[in-house]
């Protein structure tokens, strides 16, 4: 369970930031070198690639180096944990919200008596 809990939060962690979030977008689109996932970005390549790494290292991107570029694929499977995970809370919250609207209009329908 902790080692899950870690896991997540590496996982929001690299989420967190909208450069990331633009990469994981990209990457949604296919198969990218670290050089082209820049070119959007007025930023050096090596921040680029410092921002891969935190990808890479929450398991939401694979890299690997063919020649001399730095190919990297998204991991779906990783994404699909972290949906499940929000699937789950906000099955749990909606239950909650439901019951809590229901209570209050029944509520009303007692003060409206």
């Amino acid at each position: 369970m902790v080692e899950q809990s870690a896991n997540l939060d590496q996982a929001f962690h690299a989420l967190a930031d909208a450069t990331r979030r633009g990469i994981i977008a990209e990457l949604a689109r296919g198969e990218r070198t670290v050089s082209r996932l820049a070119e959007p970005y007025e930023m050096s390549l090596a921040a680029v690639s410092k921002h891969v790494g935190v990808l890479v290292g929450a398991g939401l991107v694979h890299r690997q180096k063919v020649g001399r570029e730095q190919v990297c694929t998204l991991q779906r499977e990783r994404l699909a944990e972290l949906e499940q995970w929000v699937a789950t809370y906000a099955r749990f919250w909606g239950e909650r919200l439901d019951a809590l609207e229901m209570a209050l209009k029944q509520e009303e329908t007692k003060g409206d008596g």
